[in-house]
């Protein structure tokens, strides 16, 4: 288990121990300090009691400098790598370099697990060796009841912004995953969580330090290099819920964190488009590529020339007020049935929220985030669009 951290030290310890608790035959935690300047290590050293202890491992994906690797006298499978800052990425190839077993996860540092993740997250591993990457659900964590950084009880957030993001969560990204997993064609960011074949990344060159999106632009390029190649392999997904994180419930952290995923997102596809109609390149090249392309890249600049086009219509007098109100209200009736139905799957399929009071309030949400929220995050998605475009930070 691979957790890179910068700069945590008032959150790192509680991280650690929750991760100490999960329940697993055996597995190793790494903690990369990624040039903290805030007394995380310091922290780590005291909390964990940790000495150095010299380590001869092939360094087979290249990263900064590491000062030393340090083990726990309180928990064996305990260890921290001491390096250089040079990021997320970098930070995770220096895991890998030192990981011993076959498989790795990656985890954040403020991700919530339950404590039965690892053995979901492997069963595909099990039950299919060409298996290479599984994905899980991510889920907002706020309102639930937590002990010691482990989920009791999952619970709905007080505030309609977090909320929004469940229903967004459920409507982008879980079941559309879930239906491209039997096809071999499932496109994830494993960032929040996601288990790994080592060999298997080591071979494609691990994380890549210049790319915004470095885990969703690995798994693109793990499919690339699998499918030219015509080697066999399985990229999955599990819709059952193992890791929460928490949601933004401020709007301008919100903003930023869409903009940068749109941005990772076309940076992901742009540097494997040669998967883009290639003979080898299966359903993820001939249908999965396009769709990305057409509805989550261009989709938010189509949605944007749409209004802007309607609106000057109206102004100009080439629309009338009921052409223009009949056009907008079969959208917004259009969003609501594309929430409302990812809801009730999820509520029939997996049952997080089994309180009726619980159902009526994301049923409400599922209506009210397409009068605004669902628009302003096509316009941020259009933003990192955007700075892809000029390449601008």
């Amino acid at each position: 288990m691979l957790a890179p951290v910068c700069n945590e030290a008032a959150s790192i310890s509680a991280a650690v121990h929750a991760l100490l608790r999960l329940d697993y035959p055996e597995f190793e935690i790494i903690v990369i300090n990624d040039g903290s300047k805030d007394g995380t290590m310091e922290e780590l050293v005291r909390q964990f009691a940790l000495f150095p202890l010299p380590e001869v491992y092939q360094p087979r994906l290249p990263c900064r400098e590491v000062r030393g690797v340090y083990h726990s006298t309180r928990h064996d499978n305990l260890r921290v790598i001491d390096k250089l800052n040079g990021g997320r990425a970098d930070a995770l190839n220096a895991g890998i370099n030192v990981a011993r077993h076959p498989l790795y996860c990656t985890v954040n540092s403020g991700a919530i697990l339950q404590r039965d993740a690892l053995t979901r997250m492997v069963q595909p591993f099990l039950e299919d060796p060409r298996t290479i990457v599984t994905g899980s659900a991510i889920r907002v964590a706020n309102g639930s009841k937590l002990d010691n950084g482990l989920l009791l009880e999952a619970g709905l957030p007080g505030k309609l912004l977090a909320r929004f993001q469940i229903v967004e969560t459920l409507r982008a990204f879980l079941f559309g995953r879930l239906g491209w997993s039997p096809l071999n064609a499932v496109l994830l960011d494993s960032r929040a969580f996601g288990l790994l074949n080592k060999n298997a990344v080591i071979d494609a060159g691990g994380y890549h330090t210049d790319s915004v999106g470095a885990d969703m632009e690995l798994i693109l390029r793990l499919h690339k290099i699998n499918r030219l190649r015509g080697t066999p392999y399985r990229i999955t997904f599990i819709p059952a819920q193992v890791c929460w994180a928490e949601a933004s419930e401020d709007l301008r952290q919100l903003r930023n964190r869409h903009i940068r995923w749109q941005r990772g997102f076309v940076e992901s596809l742009a540097m494997n488009r040669q998967l883009l109609f290639h003979p080898r390149a299966g359903m993820v090249g001939w249908l999965v590529f396009p769709l990305l392309i057409c509805f989550e890249v261009l989709g938010p600049l189509f949605e944007a020339a749409g209004y802007a086009a309607l609106l000057a219509g109206l102004i100009l007098g080439a629309l009338s007020w009921q052409i223009f109100a009949t056009f907008m209200l079969v959208a917004l009736n259009f969003g609501i049935l594309l929430s409302v139905t990812a809801l009730l799957l999820e509520e029939s399929y997996l049952r997080l929220y089994p309180k009726p009071a619980q159902s009526v309030w994301l049923l409400t949400s599922a209506v009210l985030e397409n009068f605004g929220y669902r628009q302003l995050v096509s316009w941020w998605r259009l933003q990192g669009l955007l700075r892809w475009s000029i390449g601008g930070k």
